[in-house]
């Protein structure tokens, strides 16, 4: 768990320069879309196994970090069967900053991209919806 909070306050310090204000995040509520994860996760310091998943914006928003806008960072919970199994932080990505701050291919234009990153300790979720991108990262599960 301290490395999955770790992962994210560092994200969300790199990437708060380019969280731009007028990145218009949707409402709570709002599906960003449905990602099958190919491998057990930790989210909020509970397990995540593997499956496909809705992944819809909370109507909670964590605490901005010194230097970032308030909408640089959103909840998401994952749902299945109807029901919130997991809730995580997504860091939030105009699409006119994404290209200046992450590499690699994007998803496409309201799709999503599941990732196991370099070392096999993060899972990045990668939504864009809309315009606005949204950066999940998972621990990977022992």
């Amino acid at each position: 768990m301290k490395h999955g909070i770790l992962a994210t306050a560092l994200t969300l310090s790199l990437l708060a320069p380019f969280a731009s204000a007028s990145a218009q995040a949707q409402q709570a509520g709002t599906s960003l879309g449905s990602v099958t994860l190919g491998h057990k996760v930790m989210a909020d310091g509970q397990p995540l196994a593997p499956g496909t998943y809705q992944v819809r914006l909370s109507a909670d928003a964590p605490k901005p970090v010194v230097g970032q806008s308030p909408d640089a960072a959103r909840y998401v919970e994952f749902v299945k069967g109807g029901k919130v199994v997991a809730r995580e932080i997504a860091t939030v990505v105009a699409a006119a900053d994404v290209k200046t701050v992450l590499k690699g291919l994007q998803p496409t234009p309201d799709g999503a991209r599941v990732d196991l990153l370099k070392g096999n300790d993060y899972v990045r979720v990668w939504i864009n919806r809309g315009g606005t991108n949204y950066l999940i990262h998972l621990p990977a599960g022992a």
